[in-house]
C-alpha cells in the first residue's frame, strides 16, 4: 500500500509514457483513494477478495485454519466503510446506519475492532460507521435500551454463570424432588433395586448431587438456547414415551428424561426470578423479546446496514436468529445483509455448549445454491507437510466414521499461491512432521524437553507449545519439566532460560476469589490459627513473604500479631507480621466495598488480575447491597468459590502472553484455538481420549448404560434440527456418542493446525487408565487417526 502511494507521486523519466491510471490519481484525490483501495483489495487472497467484494445480500464464507478470516473480515469492513465514505452513491448505506461486526469472545472483539481501525487509519478514513460486539454484548445492548420490553433491570439483577454445584441448580433439584416424588422414586429404583437401605442412600446422593444437577444444567442451557419452554420439553417427552411404548408394547422403559428436565427448568425459572439472577441465555432471549415488537424491530433494522459474524460455527440457534433479524432490511424486499464467516471443521464446543455446527453448514449450503458461498482455502500459517497431514485426517475420518452427520466438511487446506505471495508458507523444521511412540508417558515428556531445548536454542525467537486434551495432563507435563531431577529427565529447561508457562494453572482465576476469601476470613477472625496460616500461605504464594514454617506463627496468633518487646518474631517473620497488621488496619479504616481492591493491590496483582478483582468486588457489592458487612461478603465469596465458575477479565495482550519467544506453553487443545506456534507437541494421543466414547460412571449405572444429560441434549437437538422422529433414550445415547466422536476428531484437527514449522505427535505404549493417578500405567492403544497418519507418512515415524 505504501508502495502504491509512492509510485503514484513519483515523476516519470523524460521520454517514458506515464501510466494513465497514475496520472489520473495524481490529478484527482478521489481517484488516488480508489487506487489505494484497489491495492488493498489486490493484497488479499482469492477467498478474502470475495469477502471484500461483498456489498449486499447473504454470504457464507467457509475458511480453513490459518486462512486469515479475521484479517479478511477486517479489511472487507474497512473497504466497505471506505466506499461508503468516498462513493456514498454506490451503496444503499444511509448516514445513520452502522456495520455491525460480531464475534465470539471479548478478546476477539477487541482484536477485530483494532484491526478495522488500523486499516481505516491507513486509508485516511474516519473510524466511524461500525461497531464490534460479542454476541452476548450485542444482545445486552439491545435489551438494556428497551428495559420495559426486555424485562431486564440490570441495576437490580446479578449475572451468574452456574455450574453443577451452584446453589440455584441445587435448589431447583431439591424443589423438583419434593414436587415429583413418584418420578423421583422411579429414578431411585432404576433398572433394578432390592430395597436395601444403604444402596438407597447411595443412590439418593448420586441423584441429588450428580445426575439431576447435570441434567438440569445441560437441558436448561440447551432448551433456552433453542427457544424452548418447559411446556415444549414436556410435549416432546410425551411424544417420545408414547411412541416408545407403542412400538415396544411397553417392554422398553423410558424415564421421560425431558419431562424431568421440564420440571427442573420450571423450578429454575421460578427461583431465578425470585432471586433476581440473570444468566447469559437470558440476554439473548431478552433481546429477541425486544425485537418481537414490530416498531422497535424496525428502528433497529433501520440502524443496521449489515451484520458480519466471525466464528459462525459456534453460534446457537437463537443467536443466529437474532443476527438474521438485525441484518434484515426493513423495506418491502426484506433483503438479508448477513455475512457469516467460520470453519465448520473447527467446531469444538458443541458437546458442552449449545453451539451446533450443523446450522452454519446449512447456511453454507443455502448460500451455495444461490452462488453466494466463498471458500478461503489458502492458508499461509503452516508448512506444506503439516497441511497435508491435516487434509489426510479430514479425508480419513470421513471415510472411516460414516456417521449420520459427517465429522468434517470436505475442504482442503492449500498453500498460498500467486506471484505476490511467493514463499509465504514457512519452511518445515527437519521433516516438519514427527510421530513418536515412547515406552511410557515419562519418556514422552523427556523427549519433549530435549527437543524443545534443541529447537529454542537454535531458534531463540521461536515459540513452542504442548497441547493436551485435559488439564490434568498439562499439570503432569509441568510437574515433570519443573522438577526434572525427580524423574531422571536430563534436561532442565528453566535452568537454560526457557520459560514453562502452564495456561491451565494461570487461568484458574478462581484463585482470585479464593485468595480474597482467605484474606477476608483472616481479617474477620485474625485469632484463628487456621485462617492465619492460610493467609500467610497466600502471601508466600504471591512471593510477598519468605516461605517458612508458618505453624510456629499460627500456633500462637496473639503473640505473633501483637508481640511484646520480649516476643519479637524472627527477622523472617517481621515482614509477614507487617503485612498482617496492614490487613487488620485496613479492616478498621476502609469501607467494606473497598477491601477487595485493597487486597488486590496488596497482593500486587497484574493488569488482568486487578480487572478481575474489580469485577469480583462489584459482584460482591451487588449481592450484599442489603447487608453490607464483612460476614456477608465472606458468605458470598464462599458461595462463588465453592459452586461457580467465575469468569476472569481478558486483556488485549492475551495472545502474546501465550506465544512469547523461548517459552514452552502448556495449554489445552480447546484453549489453543485461534493461536499458533512454530513448534507444536501433541502428546498422549490414545484411543481412550481421541476419539474416546461416552462413559457412564459406575455410581450412576443403576439408571442404565446412558447419561440422562447427554440423552436430553440429543433429544433437544433433534427437535431444533426438525427431525421427523425424536430419538428414544437408546437412540439419543447413540447420537450423543457420535457427536462426541466427531468433535474429538475436529479437536485433533484444530490442534494439528496450530503448528507452523514442526508438528510433533506422540502416543506412549504405556499410559494411565485415569490421569488422576498418572503413576498407574498400563498398555493403551494408540489413537486410530495417528496410526493412519503413521501409515500414510512412514518417514515421519521416529525411533
Amino acid at each position: 500500500m505504501e508502495a502504491a502511494r509512492s509510485s503514484a507521486a513519483t515523476p516519470q523519466p523524460a521520454g517514458q509514457q506515464a501510466d494513465p491510471a497514475v496520472q489520473t490519481a495524481q490529478a484527482d484525490p478521489l481517484a488516488q483513494k480508489d487506487l489505494q483501495l484497489a491495492h488493498l483489495r489486490h493484497s488479499l487472497r482469492p477467498g478474502q477478495q470475495q469477502l471484500a467484494d461483498w456489498r449486499s445480500g447473504p454470504l457464507a464464507v467457509s475458511a480453513v485454519p490459518g486462512s486469515g478470516k479475521s484479517t479478511g473480515m477486517a479489511i472487507a469492513a474497512a473497504l466497505l466503510l471506505a466506499e461508503r465514505y468516498c462513493h456514498p452513491e454506490r451503496l444503499d448505506f444511509s448516514a445513520d446506519q452502522q456495520l455491525i461486526l460480531v464475534t465470539f469472545t471479548r478478546a476477539a472483539a477487541t482484536n477485530l475492532k483494532a484491526r478495522v481501525r488500523y486499516y481505516l487509519r491507513q486509508l485516511a478514513i474516519p473510524p466511524s460507521g461500525f461497531a464490534v460486539y460479542t454476541l452476548h454484548g450485542l444482545a445486552l445492548n439491545i435489551a438494556t435500551r428497551h428495559s420495559e420490553a426486555s424485562g431486564l433491570a440490570l441495576d437490580q439483577m446479578t449475572l451468574i454463570t452456574p455450574n453443577q454445584s451452584h446453589r440455584l441448580i441445587r435448589a431447583c433439584v431439591e424443589q423438583w424432588v419434593t414436587s415429583q416424588p413418584r418420578l423421583y422414586q422411579t429414578l431411585l429404583e432404576g433398572q433394578q433395586f432390592d430395597g436395601e437401605e444403604t444402596e438407597r442412600l447411595r443412590r439418593q446422593s448420586v441423584l441429588r448431587t450428580e445426575v439431576l444437577p447435570n441434567l438440569a444444567l445441560t437441558a436448561i442451557h440447551e432448551a433456552k438456547s433453542s427457544g424452548l419452554q418447559p411446556a415444549d420439553l414436556l410435549h416432546i417427552s410425551e411424544t417420545v414415551v408414547r411412541r416408545v411404548n407403542q412400538s415396544a408394547e411397553g417392554e422398553v422403559a423410558d424415564y421421560g428424561v425431558l419431562a424431568i428436565a421440564a420440571g427442573l427448568y420450571e423450578h429454575y425459572r421460578h427461583l431465578k426470578r425470585q432471586r433476581n439472577f440473570l444468566d447469559y441465555d437470558d440476554m439473548i432471549l431478552a433481546a429477541l423479546r425486544v425485537l418481537s415488537d414490530p416498531a422497535i424491530r424496525k428502528i433497529w433494522q433501520s440502524q443496521v446496514y449489515a451484520v458480519f459474524e466471525d466464528e459462525a460455527q459456534d453460534s446457537s440457534p437463537l443467536q443466529s436468529t437474532l443476527l438474521e433479524i438485525l441484518a434484515t432490511q426493513p423495506d418491502l424486499t426484506a433483503q438479508l445483509n448477513l455475512v457469516r464467516v467460520g470453519d465448520p471443521n473447527q467446531a469444538i464446543n458443541s458437546t458442552f455448549t449449545p453451539a451446533d455446527p450443523i446450522f452454519f453448514r446449512r447456511f453454507c449450503e443455502r448460500c451455495q445454491h444461490q452462488g453466494r458461498l466463498a471458500e478461503m482455502n489458502q492458508a499461509g500459517r503452516s508448512a506444506p507437510i503439516i497441511m497435508e497431514a491435516a487434509n489426510f485426517l479430514v479425508d480419513w475420518v470421513n471415510r472411516s466414521y460414516p456417521l449420520a452427520e459427517a465429522p468434517f466438511r470436505p475442504q482442503k487446506i492449500l498453500p498460498v499461491s500467486g506471484e505476490e505471495f511467493t514463499s509465504i508458507n514457512p519452511p518445515p523444521e527437519a521433516a516438519g512432521l514427527e510421530i513418536h511412540q515412547p515406552p511410557d508417558i515419562y519418556q514422552t515428556v523427556n523427549r519433549i524437553a530435549q527437543r524443545t531445548l534443541a529447537l529454542l536454542t537454535h531458534y531463540p525467537q521461536a515459540a513452542a507449545a504442548v497441547l493436551v486434551r485435559e488439564n490434568k495432563q498439562g499439570q503432569f507435563v509441568e510437574n515433570l519439566l519443573q522438577h526434572p531431577e525427580r524423574y531422571a529427565i536430563p534436561v532442565n529447561l528453566a535452568a537454560q532460560g526457557i520459560t514453562i508457562y502452564n495456561v491451565g494453572r494461570r487461568d484458574r482465576q478462581s484463585s482470585i476469589p479464593a485468595e480474597m476469601l482467605t484474606l477476608l476470613r483472616f481479617m474477620d477472625r485474625p485469632h484463628s490459627p487456621d485462617y492465619l496460616k492460610a493467609a500467610l500461605a497466600t502471601l508466600a504464594q504471591r512471593q510477598l513473604i519468605t516461605r517458612q514454617d508458618f505453624n510456629r506463627f499460627s500456633s500462637q496468633p496473639e503473640q505473633f500479631l501483637y508481640p511484646s518487646p520480649l516476643d519479637s518474631p524472627p527477622d523472617t517473620g517481621r515482614t509477614a507480621r507487617r503485612y498482617c497488621a496492614s490487613l487488620l488496619r485496613a479492616k478498621l479504616e476502609l469501607p467494606q466495598y473497598q477491601l477487595i481492591p485493597f487486597l488486590a493491590l496488596t497482593l500486587q496483582y497484574d493488569q488482568t488480575e486487578l480487572a478481575t478483582a474489580d469485577k469480583l468486588a462489584d459482584r460482591v457489592a451487588q449481592q450484599t447491597a442489603f447487608e453490607p458487612s464483612l460476614s456477608a461478603a465472606i458468605a458470598t465469596l464462599d458461595e462463588i468459590v465453592a459452586s461457580e465458575r467465575f469468569e476472569p477479565v481478558e486483556t488485549d495482550d492475551l495472545e502474546s502472553r501465550y506465544t512469547r519467544p523461548r517459552q514452552l506453553t502448556i495449554i489445552t487443545m480447546h484453549k489453543a484455538k485461534g493461536l499458533d506456534w512454530d513448534f507444536v507437541f501433541l502428546p498422549f494421543l490414545h484411543e481412550a481420549l481421541i476419539p474416546g466414547r461416552l462413559w457412564v460412571p459406575p455410581q450412576a449405572r443403576f439408571l442404565g448404560d446412558f447419561n440422562l444429560a447427554d440423552v436430553a441434549r440429543a433429544q433437544i437437538r433433534a427437535t431444533t434440527h426438525h427431525d421427523p422422529a425424536i430419538p428414544d433414550v437408546q437412540q439419543a445415547w447413540q447420537r450423543a456418542d457420535q457427536l462426541k466422536i466427531a468433535e474429538e476428531f475436529r479437536l485433533l484437527y484444530v490442534a494439528m493446525t496450530r503448528a507452523k514449522r514442526l508438528l510433533w505427535l506422540a502416543a506412549a505404549k504405556q499410559a494411565p487408565f485415569s490421569w488422576n493417578k498418572p503413576e498407574n500405567l498400563e498398555e493403551k492403544p494408540i489413537c486410530p487417526a495417528i496410526a493412519a497418519l503413521a501409515r500414510r507418512f512412514p518417514a515421519a515415524l521416529m525411533p
